[in-house]
């Protein structure tokens, strides 16, 4: 047995030893083995963290836009030659198999590839002679000192969804990762200052809902991004608001995946189970609802079928189909809801509550779990489960499936599978969720636009990545300017009115 890393904030531009006397052990979720140790910071270290970003913030929001892009061309190249760590990191300490992880530093590479154009995604607008030799611009300014929050499930391309866009638009960052998989979080940093990121701009701090409390609270942070649960994303989005931050909240949900009679049968059923169950279940954009509408309820055996025939392992082995859940807190939770829906009288078609993994026996595994007959007061659809579990519906049209998902209370996904344009056209009008899926498990769009979960799903206005992204991480000052030809011109007298002359 290897001995534990011992993690570190980054403040400054460097490791800074933690003199906290909390810390936590990370383990790898298949074995249980510790595999590094994590710090809860302390308010100084905090304050030391802000300090360094605060000041940091005053040369580099005097950084040249090219100055900026060139450190993110720097960045992406770096990820991309270091994927192969960055995914065996996630996968020691949050279990998903590699391909996964591999696919997670993917998506967040877009994001940085999305940030090399800062060059023209921070332009301001002009308008010439707005009145007689006057002329009104934009410009669109960093806001000081951001912060974001992450959670356990994605702790490379979440990160990435934050800091990438907040430093190319001139901010100065903080970091506070999931203390469950910080490691390959702290990695992707170490990255970005090797591709040029001044020491101060950006910053890494660890710890649980104390020190999120004291970044909502710090009056030297403008802005705040958090990535997690309902709950936690409330209370962070209430109280950084409160303390005048502009705050992004983007939090649970219950995605559907609405599939038609006509849809193409392998295809629909392979793209559902793959979103159901991959990562063992442990993404906000899960489809862990499937609505069978008509005739294809008919395919439900066949869903068991496969759901069934899915390789449960270690996230090293890259055979597998799905990994172990995060921890056995995670695995708990989840083995309590499966139970709930047989007492709430659910049907349960796959039972993954006894699943053993070979060689891996104290690993935090569950296996598929299929449910039918689900309805929507039981606890197995009101809440977000974040595990292996199917529920399944099954309704007589089209209009009767959008009219149960749109009951539902969150909004960050949803998918169709269909061969009707009609009936696509007709699913993205009417639905009221965020992000749509035609034809695609998954609707997390490429970087370049932005990520739209809705209702219960999201708080604030704006959300991460594309156009959002920069809106979000800059404030506007608007400029009326005129100029005089020289100090000896005739002027119009006083205007004692509003109006321009």
């Amino acid at each position: 047995m290897s001995t534990p890393t011992t993690i570190h904030h980054f403040i400054g531009g460097k490791h800074y030893p933690s003199s906290t006397n909390q810390w936590r052990d990370v383990t790898n979720p298949a074995t249980q083995e510790v595999v590094a140790r994590v710090p809860f910071a302390t308010r100084d270290e905090v304050e030391l963290a802000v300090a360094n970003a605060h000041q940091a913030f005053q040369s580099w929001r005097s950084s040249s836009l090219g100055t900026r892009m060139r450190i993110m061309l720097k960045l992406q190249h770096l990820i991309r030659e270091n994927t192969a760590e960055l995914a065996q990191l996630i996968t020691r300490e949050h279990g998903k198999t590699l391909p996964d992880a591999e696919g997670e530093v993917a998506r967040g590479l877009e994001v940085v590839e999305h940030a090399c154009s800062i060059t023209t995604l921070q332009l301001g607008e002009i308008a010439e002679n707005a009145a007689t030799g006057v002329d009104v611009y934009n410009l669109l300014q960093p806001l000081g000192v951001g912060a974001g929050i992450t959670a356990f499930n994605f702790p490379v391309m979440l990160p990435c969804f934050m800091f990438p866009m907040a430093i190319a638009c001139g901010n100065t960052f903080i970091l506070k990762p999931s203390e469950q998989d910080p490691s390959s979080t702290m990695r992707l940093v170490e990255l970005a200052h090797e591709a040029g990121v001044p020491p101060g701009v950006l910053n890494v701090i660890h710890g649980g809902p104390e020190v999120a409390d004291m970044l909502c609270d710090h009056p030297d942070i403008k802005a705040l991004s958090f990535i997690g649960s309902t709950h936690v994303g409330t209370h962070i989005y209430r109280r950084a608001s409160e303390a005048g931050k502009r705050v992004q909240s983007m939090m649970g949900a219950k995605n559907h995946c609405v599939v038609m009679p006509d849809a193409p049968k392998e295809h629909a059923l392979n793209n559902l189970l793959g979103s159901a169950f991959g990562a063992a279940g442990q993404r906000c954009m899960a489809n862990s609802v499937a609505v069978f509408v008509g005739a294809a309820r008919d395919w439900l055996p066949d869903l068991v079928a496969k759901s069934k025939a899915l390789k449960v392992g270690p996230g090293s082995d890259r055979s597998a189909d799905l990994g172990p859940l995060v921890n056995p807190r995670a695995k708990e939770r989840v083995l309590g809801l499966i139970d709930s829906g047989v007492a709430q009288g659910a049907k349960l078609l796959l039972d993954g509550r006894s699943l053993t993994v070979p060689g891996y026996e104290k690993g935090n595994f569950v296996g598929p779990t299929v449910f039918a007959d689900v309805t929507e007061t039981m606890d197995i659809y009101s809440q977000e489960i974040f595990g292996p579990v199917l529920n399944v519906v099954c309704v007589d049209t089209l209009e009767d499936a959008i009219a149960f998902i749109n009951r539902n209370p969150n909004g960050n996904g949803t998918s169709i599978f269909t061969s009707s344009g009609w009936a696509a056209r007709k699913y993205q009008h009417d639905i009221n969720v965020g992000q749509v899926g035609i034809n695609v498990p998954i609707p997390v769009p490429v970087a370049y636009f932005s990520f739209t979960g809705s209702r219960a799903s999201k708080l604030g206005d704006l959300g991460p990545n594309g156009k959002q992204a920069v809106l979000f991480w800059t404030q506007t000052k608007t400029v009326t300017a005129r100029w005089y030809e020289d100090h000896g011109s005739a002027s119009d007298g006083v205007n004692t009115t509003i109006s321009m002359k």
